[in-house]
């Protein structure tokens, strides 16, 4: 049993299983339901189970370590090409267990429940945030209907509010109670935001490795989360450059024949970390930011020569590998400026 693999296609209801040794040779194929899975798998000798990377897979990977076997994670684009014909459970279990046999196959770690409970939070931001933006987008489109126009974005409020409290406007008595509904939406949202803002930080604060994030300029709170909840082991990656194209901070390459070429950045990977980097790297570029650059400066250089975003993403890629750094060393942010002069 110890050359047994189970790959296990898992759903809402029923999770089809394929079992197999590592020879390819099929043992058996079942479709059970969720509580027949648990009762079916602790009564197996410890061995392999492989799960595609999808909805519970972490939560089922958890329970399946209880019971003594070991677990591994399979992002989906990987299991696809191992298909053969007919799309079905049966055969995306199947096509679980022949990825994972693949000895170059690349595997997910697995998430703890610190990890997911911080990362549902964060998403609980982030969804607040693009519900309180359709609001506001809604109101400007209500109010372009009537001759007002506002420009996008939140800062507008303040001047939607004042028209609102016009009683010599133009607009009609039901627009304006629509509008102040509107407004009465937004606020609930945003003292929402604020109180998800302050949990973050508070979280941060907490977590040492956050807290060492934050040494490094650009990256503040959400970003430090955002590593420690979203970002694998640093021990994964042979180095600063592999982090960074797992966030995609790397252009796309369609090299043939020897030449080279590339494209635009990949957009592979982790979006989160890869965004707010984004941000944080733009934050180091604005009219602020700009006088703590080195005279003479990797950056300076750049910014001399290329468009600001360009830069900024550059900067971004360079934070990335810095942050492996600090990570896999357990140090705090060194300014390379400063330790090349000491």
């Amino acid at each position: 049993m110890k050359d047994m693999m189970i790959g296990v296609d898992l759903a809402k209801s029923v999770f089809q299983i394929h079992g197999a040794q590592r020879t390819g040779k099929v043992q058996f194929r079942k479709k059970l339901t969720r509580k027949q899975f648990t009762a079916f798998m602790a009564q197996q000798e410890p061995c392999q189970v492989i799960f595609e990377a999808c909805g519970s897979a972490h939560h089922w990977a958890r329970e399946m370590e209880v019971l003594g076997h070991e677990v591994k994670l399979i992002a989906p684009q990987y299991v696809r090409p191992f298909v053969k014909r007919q799309k079905n459970d049966a055969a995306d279990a199947e096509a679980i267990v022949i990825a994972a046999r693949q000895p170059e196959m690349r595997f997910v770690e697995l998430k703890t429940v610190a990890q997911q409970s911080r990362a549902a939070v964060f998403r609980g931001r982030e969804r607040l945030i693009h519900q309180r933006t359709a609001d506001v987008n809604a109101l400007r489109a209500l109010l372009y209907e009537h001759g007002h126009v506002f420009p996008a974005g939140i800062r507008s409020i303040d001047r939607i509010t004042v028209l609102l409290k016009d009683e010599t406007s133009d607009l009609p008595t039901l627009i304006r109670d629509e509008c102040q509904d509107f407004l009465a939406q937004i606020a609930e949202k945003t003292a929402r935001i604020a109180g998800r803002n302050k949990k973050l930080a508070s979280l941060a604060s907490q977590s040492d490795r956050a807290r060492r994030l934050q040494t490094m300029p650009g990256v503040g709170p959400l970003t430090a989360i955002a590593v420690d909840a979203f970002g694998p082991n640093m021990a994964l990656f042979k180095s600063g450059r592999d982090f960074a194209a797992w966030l995609g901070l790397v252009p796309r390459q369609h090299s043939s024949g020897g030449k080279e070429r590339l494209g635009r950045m990949t957009k592979a990977g982790q979006a989160d970390i890869r965004r707010l980097l984004i941000i944080g790297a733009m934050s180091r570029l604005n009219w602020l930011g700009l006088r703590t650059i080195a005279e003479g400066s990797w950056l300076s250089r750049m910014l001399a020569r290329k468009p600001k975003m360009l830069v900024a993403i550059a900067l971004a890629n360079k934070m990335a590998r810095q942050i492996w750094a600090m990570l896999t060393k357990n140090e705090d942010y060194k300014d390379p400026v400063l330790a090349a002069t000491a």
